[in-house]
């Protein structure tokens, strides 16, 4: 059964998690109904998802081949048949977009638009400097939308901006990881790191990190924000913040091993440890 998860990329599922922020940052996380149809929204396009990561990974067998670790995916290292991977590509995406439709036309929508726009991404787009890591971005700003739009929540334009933002870190991060291993290896992991190098990486991520923080602390302590949450000590979270982008900085580097968002999100205690403290500081500030 393992091959057969890591075709679907299970681990990616907490890129999802996106999903649930309109429900916390509107004070309804605890809201039953609305909790649900979150949950199963999230479970609809974890299944769109793996189908895009089965046409990409596909696209990518032979480049992933030459790669230190993604060279053991089911693809890359022929565990699993093509024919069999399209049949299950083909139904899982037809149970998530259904899934989607349940939960309501304009999630459903998203979802298909989510699905095209990578479709697009693996046949062609990232190979573009630039264009690959912005789309990367866009998915993770559409995975809030598709929260909103599931659950009935108005999405907040800081919401959206803050998403791209740390969305446009993390593949920035990722770009860096590919430059660094295909330095090692002497090879280039990816057609679009033509367009990169680790300079351009480097001080992109540092302005990315820097725009992040201000633009995070300007929102703690806006007048709007103070009087919907009726707090004004949100600013404290900051701290969280600082620490986990710093954490992930030091990854990328000092270990130089920031390939996989999702496996430093899953392994790195410090990094949880940020985000858990993160969480449960603002919940408090917020809920209670």
């Amino acid at each position: 059964m393992i091959k057969y998860f890591q075709l679907l990329r299970v681990k990616q599922y907490t890129k999802n998690l996106f999903i649930f922020l309109p429900l916390f940052f509107a004070l309804k996380i605890f809201e039953g109904e609305l909790l649900i149809k979150a949950c199963i929204s999230f479970a609809g396009f974890c299944l769109v998802a793996s189908a895009v990561y089965i046409i990409n990974d596909y696209r990518d067998r032979f480049e992933d081949a030459k790669h230190p670790t993604k060279k053991n995916r089911p693809f890359a290292s022929g565990k699993i048949s093509s024919a069999r991977a399209l049949l299950i590509m083909v139904s899982i995406l037809f149970v998530g977009l259904l899934i989607e439709m349940y939960v309501g036309l304009n999630v459903f929508i998203l979802a298909t638009l989510y699905f095209f726009m990578n479709i697009a991404y693996s046949f062609g787009l990232k190979k573009i400097a630039l264009v690959d890591v912005f789309i990367i971005a866009l998915g993770f700003t559409m995975r809030v939308f598709v929260g909103g739009s599931a659950t009935g929540v108005v999405i907040q334009p800081w919401i959206v901006v803050m998403t791209f933002l740390l969305a446009l870190f993390l593949a920035l991060a990722k770009r860096r990881d590919d430059i660094v291993v295909g330095e090692g290896e002497g090879k280039q992991m990816r057609k679009s790191m033509d367009g990169y190098n680790l300079k351009l990486l480097d001080s992109s991520m540092i302005i990315m990190a820097s725009v992040i923080v201000v633009a995070y602390l300007s929102y703690t302590l806006s007048p709007d924000i103070e009087g919907k949450f009726k707090t004004t000590d949100l600013y404290y979270t900051v701290f969280f913040v600082l620490f986990g982008i710093m954490r992930y900085m030091q990854i990328a580097f000092v270990e130089k091993n920031s390939g996989s968002p999702s496996d430093i999100l899953l392994k790195d205690r410090l990094i949880q440890t940020a985000i858990l403290g993160w969480i449960a500081l603002f919940g408090i500030l917020i809920y209670f």
